[in-house]
């Protein structure tokens, strides 16, 4: 059976900084990449200690509900000794302290009497880092991450570890097992594997760690879509599973990207995730509404509100309903049309109620800018709209209206259509 390598007392007594604390001032290291590594980990360090004070308190509360036994676990049971010393030396790090020779005597002891703990292992790591003995810091760690599997200290200071040594790939596993573990953890970890992956020399380590952690790469595409900047990123890492129109990322890009101007890389993401043929000849998608797999905002994005409720009917049509009572958007979707003249037809089914509380607006989406609004009876027989050269996309909306005494509006929309009028330039 392994043994904890144990470094001399006299190196344990010449180390004035904690291991603990050196990592987390592991942003400091001169290589950006390996900064936003180490920097995931740093983050995970504040989760370890807090674990380490979750299970102190535990043997805490034990202590002051059953005053006999935990006296005797404090003098006797070598899991209260590894929680006690686990727990000192985090508090002592986390305050940049030297660790007491006491404390590592108490781990010495608790691991005579628990051969098959992994804290023990821990801890001698700890101390062979400090002594600049990475060779035993690693046989430690590892010892203590086969012992338990499920550690946080063993996967925190084995992914530290293999960062400081420019072992990134072991790195980033080690990486993956803590966002498994640490609550949260996958949310912490995604910004700074987001940081990491928008180097593109960094893509195919990031690509086997998302085959195998398909959440952690949820995550980090997440992380990711947050920025604009970031989709030619997305589109690098995504895989097949990932390029789907419900996956998180999508909804979080797609307005970034429309709201950063790029209209002509949304409405591609859009497509290439949805599935769908898009090209120039695409004025409007779905005029029959019966194709709703594929996200808006170039797709139509029905109202469920305190507005109204726009829903597809089989058969391909469009339903609103209008309670009356605020205003507002029923069904919009955005545009990418070249300046010039167009003619929206459709047909209006029997039976409406109120349909003059719903109107077509043509807004521009840069600087939202409405450029024409039409009464929905008066589009039966057509709408011509008119797109200027300033307004690379445009959002086509029906919206609602109310009355000055609120009443509920109902229509029915069918055979929409959407043409260029030839004489329009």
């Amino acid at each position: 059976m392994a043994k904890p390598q144990r470094m001399p007392t006299s190196a344990r007594k010449r180390t004035p900084d904690p291991y603990l604390g050196v990592a987390l001032g592991i942003a400091r290291a001169t290589r950006p990449a390996m900064n936003m590594l180490r920097g995931t980990v740093a983050v995970i360090a504040a989760l370890v200690v807090a674990a380490l004070s979750v299970r102190n308190a535990e043997v805490q509360a034990w202590s002051e509900s059953v005053p006999r036994k935990a006296h005797a676990a404090w003098s006797r049971n070598p899991d209260a000794m590894l929680s006690l010393g686990m727990i000192e030396i985090a508090e002592v790090m986390r305050d940049r302290k030297r660790v007491p020779a006491s404390v590592f005597g108490l781990i010495d002891d608790a691991a005579v009497r628990a051969p098959l703990a992994s804290e023990p292992f821990l801890v001698h790591g700890v101390q062979a880092g400090l002594a600049g003995n990475s060779t035993a810091a690693q046989r430690n760690f590892e010892a203590a991450q086969r012992r338990d599997p499920r550690s946080l200290p063993a996967a925190y200071f084995l992914a530290e570890h293999y960062f400081r040594s420019g072992d990134s790939r072991r790195g980033l596993k080690q990486v993956a097992i803590l966002s498994r573990l640490a609550p949260g953890g996958r949310q912490s970890v995604a910004p700074y594997l987001a940081a990491y992956a928008t180097n593109r020399a960094n893509w195919p380590e990031l690509r086997a760690l998302f085959r195998a952690e398909p959440t952690l790469a949820d995550a980090t595409l997440q992380a990711l879509a947050t920025e604009a900047s970031n989709a030619p990123v997305i589109v690098g890492l995504a895989d097949a599973r990932q390029r789907d129109a419900k996956a998180g990322w999508v909804g979080i890009l797609l307005p970034r990207l429309v709201a950063a101007g790029e209209y002509a890389r949304a409405r591609s993401i859009w497509a290439w995730v949805a599935n769908v043929p898009v090209g120039p000849e695409t004025l409007l998608y779905d005029p029959s509404f019966t194709k709703p797999n594929a996200p808006p905002p170039f797709n139509w994005d029905l109202a469920s509100s305190t507005v109204g409720l726009a829903e597809r009917r089989p058969g391909g049509a469009l339903h609103a309903m209008f309670y009356g009572q605020d205003d507002g958007m029923m069904v919009r979707q955005l545009l990418v049309l070249a300046p010039g003249s167009y003619r929206l037809t459709m047909r209006v089914a029997a039976g409406a109620t109120h349909p003059e509380a719903f109107f077509w607006v043509l807004r521009c989406a840069k600087g939202n800018q409405e450029l024409d609004r039409v009464p929905l009876a008066r589009t039966a027989s057509g709408w011509t709209l008119t797109v200027p050269a300033t307004c690379p996309a445009q959002w086509l909306e029906l919206t609602a209206v109310s009355a000055d005494l609120p009443q509920q509006s109902d229509v029915t929309i069918a055979n929409l259509s959407l043409n260029r009028e030839r004489h329009g330039a």
